[in-house]
């Protein structure tokens, strides 16, 4: 066994490894201190917490810069053993040892880290012992209120403190404690029962432990984020209940979820398809190929969450999985599942389509994206997708459309149409991607007639009815649903006009080809491309579809009859500058209702720009909802694929 002297040259040999570390990277590389984090920390409001544990890794430095440069930043101590501070740190190991060190340090905790008052040598004793938690007398303070998201976290820590008395958690990202009350089934609210605190710690310290064996491979994501994606792929209660190897197994299940976490969760965006697999070596390829035909027919499954004949979005998706059965005869075979709510059915069904063979299961609903994250890691041979935008998961592919240059086109067609400048617009749900189509038609209605104002309506809401609000305005010109309704005979969809005698008249409609989509999705998969696009980003990021116009997915529709030549005419030329990229409804200046967005000459907004809009064209008559103005529907779909849009964070909304 070592001796307490040999420990402290031990340790030290650590520290003076981190200090030079820090050096070089142009880091201070002493202990941070408080002082110099906080300038006033006087005026900010303190709390007593009392004596309890803290997690050891959470003690990061001192309170003041008393004995600062005795350690390294990693605690570890720099001074020679011979001095009177190495004597007590060896003393203090000698205790360690035989009596096992009792007293309490004494802390200050700010944003969730702790700097120590009295006991930095308790602290750099234990560090080195690689203890996990160490006996503190904790006072809190308090930041001011503030915008900055560490701050926003911070006090809803504070709430999930409240609620469990656990330190170790600590997120980095706005509304992940709620997510894991919710994924617990409690609330951010009232003291929580001793079992489920108790059981809390205990999935967390065995998950805490698993992934330190990823330690090296992991840059920046926490364990307590970490353990947040952790759960969506794997049943919490699972986790309660398992043993710590098997956490490990689970855990590896997921490395490529964490290596996109770990990057930032950064999504490329397929523009265009890449139905060809680059290759440099085709002989071998060909040995691996899967090949399809007649005895080997690729297997599909849609799974929906409502009835195709109710709604018109999944009408739209079974059309396209019809005209793909008829693109591909004998080769590909559907299955269609409707209805489909809870999670127990999904597994029903990706249970049944596992046995039957099917090698791809596309989820036409955001909110299929968690059960449809679940099942794609245990059944790791089958490709999911699922559609939406702006979700970043490996596992399971998404898909969407750039519809924003249909209503580019739209409303610069709506702006023609209505002669006392006013148009309404019919919107869905505020998820991705949908503010964006909202702008591009109100940029494009704004191209034609610099007048117009687009009056902005929801389907959406509890209460309010968008039939009404467009009638008490006087408008005439309606962008309405993009569907044809399946169960009526209904004309407002799609750009139509009210004329004098109050009859709907049909102008022309955005088209979604599903049919075309898919048969580009599957034509990637007998080419055996699908991995195509994983190759090219090494798997450091997750992967969206996000194809548009020039590949035939997304179109507009004219009703001839009721559209003058000449500006068919303007549409066509329109249209041909969007295909081959000359013109861009988000290029040049931009305005918001409340600011300027960019300046005339500077860099078109990036596809992820143009997804997470959360502010309103300056010609937009009204607002994106809150979420507690929608409908039980709505709320899934946005808790699922726009929350932050309908919370208005960091926008003009």
């Amino acid at each position: 066994m070592a001796t307490a002297l040999e420990d402290y040259l031990k340790a030290r040999k650590l520290g003076v490894k981190e200090h030079q570390k820090d050096v070089n990277e142009n880091k201070s590389p002493y202990l941070p201190a408080l002082d110099d984090i906080i300038e006033k920390r006087s005026l900010l409001r303190e709390e007593r917490v009392g004596t309890r544990e803290i997690p050891l890794p959470q003690v990061v430095g001192t309170v003041t810069h008393g004995r600062q440069e005795a350690f390294a930043s990693n605690f570890m101590p720099l001074l020679s053993p011979d001095t009177e501070f190495g004597e007590k740190w060896v003393n203090l190991m000698n205790y360690q040892t035989k009596e096992g060190i009792q007293d309490a340090i004494k802390v200050v905790e700010y944003l969730g880290k702790f700097y120590v008052l009295e006991g930095n040598k308790r602290v750099s004793v234990m560090k080195y012992l690689e203890m996990p938690t160490i006996l503190a007398n904790v006072t809190r303070i308090l930041p001011a209120p503030s915008v900055k998201k560490e701050v926003v976290v911070y006090y809803e820590f504070l709430q999930f403190y409240r609620c469990t008395g656990i330190y170790d958690i600590m997120f980095s990202e706005k509304g992940c404690y709620k997510e894991l009350a919710e994924k617990l089934g409690q609330k951010l609210e009232g003291k929580w029962d001793e079992d489920t605190v108790k059981d809390l710690k205990s999935a967390y310290y065995k998950f805490s432990k698993a992934y330190k064996s990823l330690e090296g491979k992991v840059k920046h994501l926490s364990p307590s984020d970490a353990f947040l994606l952790y759960i969506v792929f794997h049943k919490y209660q699972d986790l309660v209940d398992m043993g710590a190897d098997e956490v490990k197994k689970k855990l590896t299940q997921i490395r490529d979820e964490i290596r996109i976490a770990d990057n930032g969760n950064q999504i490329t965006f397929s523009e265009e398809p890449q139905l060809q697999k680059k290759s440099v070596l085709p002989l071998i390829d060909s040995i691996f190929k899967t090949t399809y035909g007649e005895k080997n027919p690729l297997k599909i499954a849609w799974i929906h969450i409502g009835d195709a004949g109710i709604s018109r979005w999944i009408n739209s998706h079974e059309s396209g999985r019809l005209e793909l059965e008829e693109k591909f005869p004998n080769i590909v075979k559907t299955k269609s599942y409707q209805n489909i709510d809870t999670e127990e059915e999904f597994e029903a069904v990706v249970d049944e389509s596992a046995a039957d063979g099917v090698g791809l299961i596309i989820t036409t609903s955001p909110i299929h994206m968690e059960y449809a994250l679940k099942a794609a890691i245990k059944y790791p041979n089958i490709k999911f997708l699922n559609c939406s935008v702006n979700l970043s998961h490996s596992a399971v592919r998404t898909y969407y459309g750039r519809m924003y240059e249909a209503k580019f086109l739209l409303g610069a067609l709506a702006a023609v149409q209505a002669k006392n400048h006013k148009i309404g617009y019919v919107s869905t749900y505020p998820v991705y991607g949908n503010i964006a189509c909202i702008n591009a038609f109100a940029l494009g209605a704004a191209m034609v007639d610099p007048e117009a104002k687009v009056y902005l309506g929801w389907s959406c809401l509890n209460d309010g009815e968008w039939k009404s609000q467009f009638y008490d305005n006087e408008i005439k010109v309606v962008s309405g649903p993009d569907f044809v309704s399946p169960t009526k005979s209904d004309k407002e969809f799609g750009l139509f006009r009210v004329d004098d005698n109050n009859e709907i008249v049909n102008i022309a409609f955005a088209k979604w080809n599903w049919g075309k989509y898919y048969e580009l999705i599957v034509t990637k998969i007998l080419n055996d491309a699908w991995n195509a696009e994983t190759d090219d980003t090494k798997g450091n990021t997750a992967i969206n579809y996000w194809w548009g116009m020039t590949s035939g997915v997304i179109d507009v529709h004219l009703v001839d009859e009721n559209i003058a030549y000449s500006t068919k005419k303007l549409l066509s030329g329109i249209k041909a500058t969007i295909t081959t990229d000359i013109c861009n409804p988000f290029d040049g200046e931009l305005y918001s209702q409340t600011k300027k967005i960019k300046d005339a000459h500077t860099p078109r907004l990036s596809n992820e720009e143009i997804i997470k809009m959360n502010w309103l064209a300056d010609n937009v008559i009204g607002s994106i909802p809150k979420l507690e103005e929608l409908n039980e529907v709505a709320v899934k779909t946005v808790k699922a694929n726009g929350i932050t849009i309908v919370a208005g964070e960091d926008g003009d909304n």
